[in-house]
């Protein structure tokens, strides 16, 4: 199918999805596929795992809602705010992480994201334990009042494409070719007389900016934010989603982040369904075992899904492409 046909048809499908899905539930699954394509543009595209992309998510999560809710500041700016500081921690990181490779440098970000963790935990304006509370949503422009569940879905998923598309344009640009020179041979690429490290420090930043604007973003839907977002966990789940989804392709991440989180949402529910309609009552108690069960997903992924389900899936229609032209 024609890639624009199918670009048309999910953008009506997301169009019309608030009517027949809960909204907030929906604004939940657009800001982490965003932030899992922000992982997956360093890792899929560049080749560098980090375990420190929930200090980004976290951290502008933060940033937003102490704007919106003690500074007074107005929505966009908030978020900008939050995006502007989650790259500027990546800058940061970055340049102390990058110039180390494979294990150490995904040590040292794993190492860095910790020490912000505890920086949030202790610092008076996010709350400690108890997190921010009752971060308000305030209106667009002045003028759009995001009150709305509806009308705060379209913002979102305004955000959203615009996200995607960000990382779509950067992956087919020469900024993007490079990176990929670097992930696929690095000392060639040096060879070839560019600045591997520069690349590599501007592919964290960019990353790390669109991790802030998904965490920014849902920080702003659900009007709270906590430890949660900044535990080394949330870095893992990230990485759990891109690996499921598909490492290096463009959908992949997104597909991943549907399947977690909709199984840590709606697990219960589903184990309710099938109590219901089996009379069998254990049902009831898988909503109490998501863990286990996106572990077990984990495990089939990586014992028969190699390239991720997306990436299954491409491999598939390529084998079958070249099959009827031989």
């Amino acid at each position: 199918m024609n890639k624009k046909i199918s670009y048309g048809i999910a953008f009506a499908l997301l169009l019309a999805a608030p009517f027949i899905v809960y909204p907030v539930f929906l604004m939940k699954l657009l800001c982490f596929a965003l932030f899992a394509c922000a992982f997956n543009l360093l890792i899929g595209f560049t080749g560098l795992l980090s375990f420190g992309h929930a200090a980004f998510f976290g951290a502008a999560g933060y940033i937003a809602g102490w704007a919106l809710r003690d500074a007074g500041l107005p929505t966009e700016l908030g978020i900008l705010l939050g995006v502007g500081a989650a790259a500027l921690i990546g800058l940061v990181m970055g340049a102390l992480a990058i110039r180390r490779q494979g294990i150490y440098f995904t040590m040292i970000t794993l190492a860095l994201a910790q020490m912000l963790y505890f920086v949030f935990l202790q610092a008076k304006f996010t709350g400690g334990e108890d997190g921010l509370q009752g971060v308000p949503r305030g209106k667009l422009l002045g003028m759009v009042d995001l009150g709305s569940d509806l009308t705060l879905y379209y913002f979102v998923l305004a955000i959203a494409i615009a996200g995607f598309a960000l990382v779509m344009r950067t992956v087919h640009s020469p900024f993007g070719q490079v990176l990929k020179a670097v992930k696929e041979n690095e000392p060639r690429a040096i060879s070839l007389g560019y600045d591997v490290d520069r690349y590599k420090l501007m592919a964290f930043v960019l990353s790390a900016a669109l991790a802030g604007l998904a965490g920014a973003t849902k920080t702003l839907v659900l009007g709270f934010e906590t430890l949660t977002d900044v535990h080394w966990s949330m870095s893992g789940l990230v990485v759990l989603m891109t690996l499921v989804g598909g490492l290096g392709t463009l959908v992949g991440p997104i597909v991943g982040a549907i399947i977690i989180i909709a199984l840590e949402n709606k697990l219960g529910d589903l184990g309710n369904l099938l109590a219901n309609i089996t009379t069998i009552e254990w049902f009831r108690t898988i909503g109490d075992s998501v863990t286990i069960v996106t572990g077990l997903i984990f495990i089939v992924c990586v014992l028969a899904f190699r390239r991720g389900i997306v990436g299954e899936l491409m491999a598939y229609v390529e084998r079958t492409g070249k099959a009827r032209a031989g």
